[in-house]
């Protein structure tokens, strides 16, 4: 499982996920592939590595490798999580390269 764009919801099966700013990386040294947060992320945003290009699929495990590594981990959704405006970035498109912060987010 690769999070493709922005995607801020946590159903937890493992502890593989890891929060930034405006979005959530998954470790993908750490994931069961199980796919339970791919229905439940909102914005549509993670998707399972064999349904993408090799290319992209490449370049988002990049992403969430590095990042999982820099940001703390989460694993518990908090009432505050998801943004005010979250209906409003839906279907936004190049979110990550135009609006992407690499700054940590507050973790557990």
């Amino acid at each position: 499982m690769q999070v493709y764009g922005l995607c801020r919801s946590l159903p937890v099966a493992v502890d593989c996920f890891y929060e930034g700013e405006n979005m959530l990386a998954i470790n993908p040294d750490e994931c069961i592939d199980c796919g339970v947060c791919e229905p439940e992320c909102p914005a549509d945003a993670i998707y399972p590595d064999i349904s993408l290009k090799d290319s992209i699929a490449a370049q988002w495990e990049e992403i969430n490798r590095e990042f999982s590594q820099k940001w703390p981990n989460i694993t518990e959704a908090r009432q505050d999580d998801v943004p005010e405006d979250a209906n409003d970035w839906d279907g936004v498109g190049n979110k990550f390269n135009e609006h992407f912060s690499p700054n940590p987010g507050k973790g557990d």
